[in-house]
């Protein structure tokens, strides 16, 4: 078993790395041979019906939208492509999540945002035999993240190490505020006594205005390496995340073949590996998020991830 490694400080070529390194937990799919390159999303409109966004690296970085990301989708919507959002962001729920769009610019309709918050609650409601039995989740998160959302027997992780250990389950949903020392205090209690982890953002880093932000895939990854515990993960690039969006489209009554759908990411191993697992062509948007500054090719070669489109910007 290994130990943590501190990412300190994140870069593009740490996270493609330890992606890399976590591989055998991520899902499998077929890749074509080669990219075409755009110009931006509207240059390639004609090939899909539905627009499948990441949020952090496409249409956002940290806290400001992208310039001309707002204009961009508000044409594509115009043209009558379907256009939904797929976030790995757990901290909020829907409702907040489609209000933070709203405030950057973009109109998208409740019904427009698929969060990773959302599969979690899924995965949670499966399991709800459990809540009937007094099964206490602890859960790594901050008080505005409102958990009582999500069910009964909630509590948040802290510096009480007895709040670790006394978890019957324990819950990663979001990083902020979270730290290498709680982390220590997770592995240790689960290093003693294995119990599952689900995680609600399977992201291992997140684009911020000047830095790249630890998220909760790295712990939980960390975690699995160094414990007896798989976790469940809930977001790209695992099934779930998709079967989320096409649970969303086949309630609308959509028809659309999976080859007219794009998944559009900054990511390698979590926007394009799941859009491609999942059945869709995929866009991988350059210049925003986790390739910002840098030559995507010897990434691709490297990972043999090949999305169907390059385009550098939204």
């Amino acid at each position: 078993m290994s130990k943590t490694i501190i990412p300190n400080p994140a870069d593009c070529n740490w996270a493609f790395n330890f992606y890399e390194e976590n591989r055998h937990r991520l899902p499998n799919a077929g890749f074509p041979k080669s990219a075409i390159r755009a110009d931006n999303l509207e240059a390639i409109a004609d090939e899909f019906d539905i627009f499948v966004l990441d949020a952090f690296g496409v249409l956002n970085v940290g806290e400001g939208p992208i310039d001309g990301a707002p204009e961009c989708i508000a044409n594509l919507q115009k043209a009558g492509k379907r256009v939904i959002v797929l976030t790995n962001g757990a901290t909020f729920n829907r409702q907040k999540s489609q209000a933070k769009y709203k405030g950057f610019g973009f109109d998208f309709e409740l019904n427009d945002v698929v969060a990773s918050r959302d599969v979690l609650a899924a995965e949670l409601e499966s399991r709800d035999a459990d809540f009937t039995t007094g099964f206490k989740w602890g859960v790594a998160a901050i008080p505005e993240a409102n958990i009582v959302d999500l069910g009964p027997n909630f509590h948040l992780l802290g510096e009480d190490q007895n709040a670790f250990d006394e978890a019957d389950g324990m819950i990663l949903l979001s990083s902020i505020g979270w730290s290498m020392e709680l982390h220590a205090k997770m592995l240790q209690s689960l290093k003693a006594n294995p119990r599952p982890l689900l995680v609600g953002n399977p992201d291992v880093v997140a684009p911020r205005e000047d830095k790249f932000s630890i998220e909760p895939g790295f712990y939980a990854h960390d975690i699995a390496n160094q414990t007896a515990v798989e976790p469940v993960f809930c977001g790209k690039p695992f099934t779930n995340s998709f079967s989320a969006v096409k649970a969303r489209l086949a309630s609308e009554g959509s028809t659309v073949p999976s080859e007219r759908i794009a998944m559009v990411g900054d990511t390698l191993h979590t926007d394009i590996l799941g859009g491609a697992a999942a059945g869709f062509r995929t866009i991988l948007v350059e210049n925003h998020g986790l390739f910002r500054g840098v030559d995507t090719a010897p990434y691709i070669d490297k990972c043999g991830i090949m999305p169907d489109f390059i385009v550098p910007t939204t």
